[in-house]
């Protein structure tokens, strides 16, 4: 069997997934989506397809390492390259288990889990206050889900001084606690509730905020701190009980390997359709294993990228929660063909079928892909 060609396509969502489709000699196909690639995402992985086009697909980790390899000097140790190869290779990994009839989950190892807990990733909307983020956490909290994250940071907060500065005042911190206060009480001490900072704070700041939110015995706290400095992360996390979490802005198990090693968070949240795929999505997760560190993954792709996600999760022991970033975009549970719904209450059970185990929804991505562009052309 060998790769004849890789199409795309580019659908709407939290901004545009690329979608990856891989065809071989003997008529098999397989079907990826990565995220966060940029404009030029479609024109990046034309670019590597050269790499492995006459290849054996079955070669996985092979056609990773010669992308990256061959790469390397034109940026393949971070961004939107490596977020091109991670579309690759999920659509690889779907092709491989259709080639050998397995499931992608079995393909990594097998799985210790039948079913990926996920939590929601909630907006309020409306004016944003205390109460309006109550009332949306014992929304999503009575469609089953057990886990539920809001963010803390306004960058249009009306008490803040310099949106260049980010240094928080006494404002718009009681606001950030008062908010985390009333979606805590709203849904009680055994939900579990992350909240999200998304880098924006300098260390005393993050050390501020993530002080006064001790009493809320909180899932964790979401990059308190821009994540390109290690040690910074660190004292953050050594001036307080709120566990840390960090990782999505990361590549690679070069990009983790002193966030791991230091211990600069407690739990690390890898994009895998985003920054590694799934092998190396693994390889991240048994590097954090060594240190006793749980695996959450941030995910704000469409279905067939959560479910490649899910079979990552699947096959690690320190899987603790996956994102889903889509709780105002209906059209999510149409772009897979599954009936019902993949998530019910708050899970995703994951099935035997070969690869991936569900197949894009054609008809219902067409409907929403990238203005002048068309999918798989």
């Amino acid at each position: 069997m060998k790769i004849t060609e890789i199409r795309t396509g580019e659908v709407w969502g939290h901004g545009y997934s690329c979608y990856v489709r891989i065809y071989t000699d003997v008529g098999l196909t397989g079907t990826g989506e990565c995220i966060h690639g940029g404009d030029g995402i479609q024109g990046l992985i034309a670019g590597l397809s050269r790499f492995i086009l006459g290849e054996d697909p079955m070669n996985v980790d092979r056609l990773w390492e010669k992308m990256r390899r061959y790469q390397v000097f034109n940026g393949a140790m971070a961004g939107n390259l490596v977020t091109a190869m991670t579309g690759i290779e999920i659509a690889l990994w779907d092709l491989v288990g259709k080639a050998t009839g397995l499931p992608v989950y079995a393909l990594l190892g097998g799985k210790f889990r039948d079913k990926i807990r996920m939590y929601a990733d909630c907006h309020a909307g409306g004016d944003d206050s205390p109460q309006a983020n109550a009332d949306k956490a014992k929304e999503v909290v009575d469609q089953g889900f057990t886990a539920i994250k809001f963010d803390l940071d306004d960058m249009r907060h009306p008490k803040k001084y310099d949106m260049f500065n980010h240094t928080v005042n006494n404002a718009e911190l009681a606001d950030m606690v008062a908010k985390a206060t009333a979606v805590r009480e709203a849904v009680g001490p055994e939900i579990d509730v992350a909240m999200d900072l998304h880098g924006r704070y300098d260390t005393g700041s993050a050390i501020r905020i993530a002080k006064a939110l001790e009493g809320l015995d909180l899932l964790w706290l979401e990059e308190p701190v821009p994540p390109e400095n290690i040690d910074a992360m660190r004292e953050v996390k050594a001036s307080t009980s709120t566990p840390i979490c960090a990782g999505e802005n990361l590549y690679l198990r070069w990009g983790f390997k002193d966030l791991v090693e230091k211990q600069a968070v407690d739990i690390i949240m890898p994009d895998l359709p985003k920054c590694c795929g799934l092998l190396e999505g693994k390889k991240i997760a048994n590097l954090a294993e060594i240190y006793y560190i749980p695996l959450a993954p941030h995910n704000v792709c469409g279905p067939l990228g959560t479910i490649a996600s899910c079979h990552c999760c699947a096959s690690v022991p320190n899987f603790l929660v996956l994102e889903w970033h889509w709780m105002e975009r209906p059209h999510w549970h149409d772009l897979v063909q599954a009936d019902p719904p993949l998530i019910q209450d708050g899970y995703i059970t994951l099935n035997d079928r070969p690869g991936l185990g569900w197949e894009l929804n054609e008809e219902a991505a067409e409907k929403h892909l990238r203005p002048g562009t068309r999918l798989f052309a």
